[in-house]
């Protein structure tokens, strides 16, 4: 598939402010699944510098600072993205890997460790968690695909989908016990349901397709798990369904709020702020 991606987000302020350095996270990510064919970007008020980083996950960034003072902050991006990952199961796991617990080669249990706990996120998983997980884990005897398959569906079936626009996401065991939460409450609900059982998982931030009905559209976010033999392979638990190429990732970190499209701060005193996002998501033919 192929789309044309409009994403601006405008924030306005009650009086002129300071802007401090601002990380930018919108830029589609290019590889194995997906390939970014155009990319354009416009600041409003012209940035005093520019400067695109490669972060710790491979996620290309944009970091902008400014000098002037200003009332309002417009970050309009234009992609054309191709997804490339039509068929979700073309994979062979390693035979080592294909029942849970995974004993993990030495070597790639250290690279993979700040997947399974994060660091600056030190609190243990949560026995309702544990316990959901354990029931799964016993359903699909064990078998791994099975485990990540009937975890995503688990969440999908239970919990209903809602919009919440602002603010972290909800404690997993408060989600799965309130049996409701946004798409990125639900993704950390199931990223723990994986790490419970020992494998390595992260979130990703970026858009979905969805219905042409939609008049509204809104960033999404889904997990993705790595699996020995398969590299990382996504899930998106508001759907229920593995990821292919109806979804468009943006960044990937194992912890969420790193994923945040825009981050950024300002100086003024009893300012108030108030922020605007149209997105549009069209597909279109490929060439």
């Amino acid at each position: 598939m192929r789309y044309q991606i409009v994403h601006e987000t405008i924030y306005s302020y009650s009086r002129p402010v300071k802007l401090e350095p601002h990380t930018i996270r919108l830029r589609s990510r290019t590889d194995a699944t997906q390939a970014l064919r155009f990319f354009s970007l416009e600041i409003y008020p012209e940035p005093a510098g520019i400067s695109d980083i490669i972060d710790l996950e491979g996620n290309n960034l944009i970091r902008v600072w400014f000098k002037q003072e200003t009332s309002r902050l417009q970050i309009l991006v234009r992609s054309e993205v191709e997804t490339l990952r039509s068929n979700p199961f073309n994979y062979l796991l390693e035979s080592w890997a294909t029942k849970l617990p995974i004993d993990y080669p030495a070597s790639l249990l250290v690279k993979l460790q700040h997947y399974f706990q994060p660091l600056g996120t030190p609190t243990p998983i949560d026995p309702v968690v544990t316990s959901l997980a354990q029931e799964i884990w016993q359903e699909v005897e064990g078998e791994t695909e099975a485990f990540v398959t009937a975890a995503n569906q688990r969440i999908h079936e239970n919990c209903k989908h809602q919009f919440r626009e602002k603010g972290s996401p909800l404690p997993p065991a408060l989600t799965w016990t309130g049996k409701k939460g946004s798409c990125r409450d639900l993704t950390v609900l199931f990223m723990e349901l994986c790490r419970a059982m020992g494998l390595a998982a992260r979130f990703v931030s970026g858009y979905q397709e969805g219905s042409s009905n939609l008049r509204t559209r809104y960033l999404h976010g889904w997990a993705e798990v790595y699996l020995p033999g398969a590299g990382w392979r996504g899930f998106d638990p508001s759907q229920g369904k593995p990821v292919s190429d109806r979804h468009v990732a943006l960044v990937a970190n194992p912890i969420q709020k790193h994923t945040t499209p825009i981050y950024g701060t300002f100086r003024g005193t009893g300012v108030q702020s108030e922020m605007t996002v149209n997105l549009s998501i069209n597909p279109v033919e490929k060439f």
